[in-house]
């Protein structure tokens, strides 16, 4: 029998880049990965130079694929038990899991939004 474990955060809005580019964390009730949507997990933190370069894409794309797919950042900093239940060892790290709950791609490092996209193209996202 398959489990799954629900994961709760404290909701956390905080400004990550110049400009006023909002960086939204999961919000306090959201289970991960998100049943039945195609999920994209990004673990890195605040004050990482590679993970503050992402911040406005993760944006963009929680916008674009509102409704047909999850976008999630943790900042494992602040939550370290995260980067143990993900089995994180460098960040950031993007996890992608199906619709079904698996996990089907997993890439360290930055992460361009092209790049993003054919991922999510990949697993049945337009």
């Amino acid at each position: 029998m398959k489990r799954t474990m629900t994961w709760v955060l404290a909701v956390f809005m905080l400004t990550a880049l110049a400009g006023g580019t909002a960086w939204a964390e999961a919000d306090s009730t959201a289970e991960i990965p998100v049943p039945g949507m195609v999920t994209l997990v990004d673990l890195g933190a605040h004050k990482c130079i590679p993970c503050k370069m992402m911040a406005p894409i993760l944006e963009e794309l929680k916008k674009e694929y509102e409704g047909r797919a999850a976008v999630i950042f943790i900042d494992v900093w602040e939550h370290r038990e995260a980067a143990r239940r993900f089995g994180i060892r460098a960040i950031p790290t993007q996890i992608f899991y199906d619709k079904d709950g698996k996990e089907a791609f997993r890439h360290v490092g930055f992460l361009d939004k092209k790049s993003i996209v054919h991922v999510f193209r990949k697993l049945g996202v337009e």
